[in-house]
């Protein structure tokens, strides 16, 4: 039996301390969390997401677990953004996994979404439901691949004289892990509905990312990479309320320096493409050079 449990807080003005959509993780049967492809400028933003999970192991090659997610975003200052505003959500999942042989895996998923933005005119609330099947197998021992699909239900509540809006769409993704000897590459797509990113209402998100690590010597190594989002606003709830996407890439460049600290250089390309957004559509693109030097540490506990 397994427990975790995890929070973030974050409060910034900065644009690049926010979530690098170039982030990327391997698809294991569903997704769960917030939706960070909306990059905010230069304001104030508070943000903090939590989750909790549990899974158990109860034969050899069969597990069952579940978790909880919730998420708030909230602008102290709407002015500075004007066409954003603040979101938060709650969701629920859980699975069953069985391993019937060394190099594949299946299993189902449940999962609950309850999206709520705060735009202007009112509140915005979707609440989701989709039962999914996931499939993983390794052909080798470097090299993984993993599909989930489903049917994805949601309900959203419009604004008088408007109908609530229901409807069934598809929820799918895949993603593909390659570890070499001095080199390992990911990339993943992932088609569902997500809270909006401070967008206002629920999305229909399309996303997809890779990247690619070179290892150049033992302790120097870079790694490139790049990701689309597009956020489709559900419903015809709100005027001004309008979809669009986001493309951004990363290069960077890892020295260690000593056994717990490591220098970064890099460059991100950002471009955002939401014309209803006033703040967006009049800062679209953003170019960020950083540089970074983290320490890491690790103790067990008790000893």
């Amino acid at each position: 039996m397994t427990f975790s449990a995890q929070d973030s807080f974050q409060k910034t003005s900065n644009v690049f301390n926010q979530p690098d959509l170039t982030s990327i993780g391997t698809v294991s049967g569903g997704a769960q969390g917030a939706n960070f492809s909306v990059i905010s400028p230069i304001a104030d933003r508070l943000s903090n997401i939590g989750t909790v999970g549990l899974s158990y192991q109860f034969t050899l090659n069969d597990m069952i677990g579940g978790s909880g997610t919730f998420s708030n975003l909230h602008y102290p200052d709407p002015a500075e953004v004007p066409g954003l505003f603040d979101s938060s959500s709650q969701a629920g999942l859980a699975f069953y996994s069985h391993r019937f042989s060394k190099t594949n895996y299946v299993g189902v998923t449940y999962q609950y979404q309850r999206l709520l933005g705060y735009p202007t005119e009112g509140e915005s609330e979707t609440q989701t439901q989709a039962a999914m099947f996931f499939y993983t197998v390794y052909p080798t021992k470097r090299f993984s691949i993993s599909l989930f699909g489903g049917p994805q239900y949601s309900d959203t509540i419009q604004i008088a004289p408007l109908s609530p809006l229901r409807q069934w769409t598809p929820a799918g993704g895949a993603s593909l892990g390659w570890q070499g000897r001095l080199n390992t590459v990911a990339i993943s797509y992932l088609h569902i509905i997500s809270g909006g990113g401070g967008l206002g209402g629920a999305v229909q998100m399309d996303s997809a990312n890779a990247s690619i690590r070179q290892l150049i010597t033992k302790t120097l190594s870079t790694t490139v990479g790049g990701g689309y989002a597009e956020n489709d606003i559900l419903g015809t709830t709100l005027a001004g309320l309008t979809s669009g996407h986001s493309i951004s890439g990363t290069a960077s460049l890892q020295q260690m320096i000593a056994q717990h600290i490591v220098v970064q250089l890099g460059y991100t390309r950002l471009h955002q493409s939401y014309s209803n957004v006033a703040v967006l559509s009049s800062n679209p693109d953003t170019n960020r050079e950083f540089i970074s030097v983290s320490y890491q540490f690790a103790r067990p506990l008790g000893r």
